[in-house]
């Protein structure tokens, strides 16, 4: 493989594994907060806060996409391993260079439709329509970074199941 795709390679599975073990904790113990504060704010300090439910669901959509690089990296992505556990090493990465592919299409047109989704959440400054009424833009903006992030990851994973279809290093 070229130099410039190890590197590629290795500074986007740096920046992935970095940034998905930031949010796997600090997130993960935010939500775990928010959930806390909404469940002692009633009989504790006698508040009933409406935004803490739509806010864990902001967390927890910021955890799932700033990670999702990073479980695409360990391969904790669904695969179906009927077949695809008895090929050879080989025979998997040829596969899993059309899957990726694929993913890296559906990642584009999804990167797309999410920054025009930013753009309109700024341009208008677009509001949940709740009760608490938050704005958009902060929740889309991070939700198009780790799309971005996972089209990044994509793109390391076909770089490595081109190499291995190729006969190169070890697939995975």
């Amino acid at each position: 493989m070229p130099a410039i795709l190890n590197t590629y390679v290795r500074w986007v599975e740096t920046f992935n594994r970095v940034i998905g073990r930031l949010v796997m904790y600090a997130l993960l113990f935010g939500m775990m907060g928010i959930l806390l504060f909404s469940t002692l704010a009633g009989p504790v300090f006698d508040m009933y806060p409406i935004w803490t439910v739509e806010m864990a669901q902001f967390v927890m959509a910021a955890y799932y996409l700033l990670g999702g690089g990073y479980s695409m990296q360990l391969g904790g992505h669904v695969r179906m391993d009927v077949l695809y556990c008895h090929w050879s090493p080989r025979t998997q990465a040829r596969v899993d260079v059309v899957t990726n592919f694929i993913l890296i299409f559906y990642l584009v047109v999804l990167l797309a439709g999410g920054i025009s989704s930013i753009d309109y959440a700024i341009e208008y400054n677009q509001h949940n329509y709740t009760a608490w009424s938050p704005p958009l833009a902060p929740i889309k903006i991070i939700m198009g970074i780790g799309i971005a992030m996972m089209l990044l990851q994509a793109l390391a994973e076909l770089i490595k199941s081109i190499q291995a279809a190729r006969g190169g290093a070890s697939h995975e």
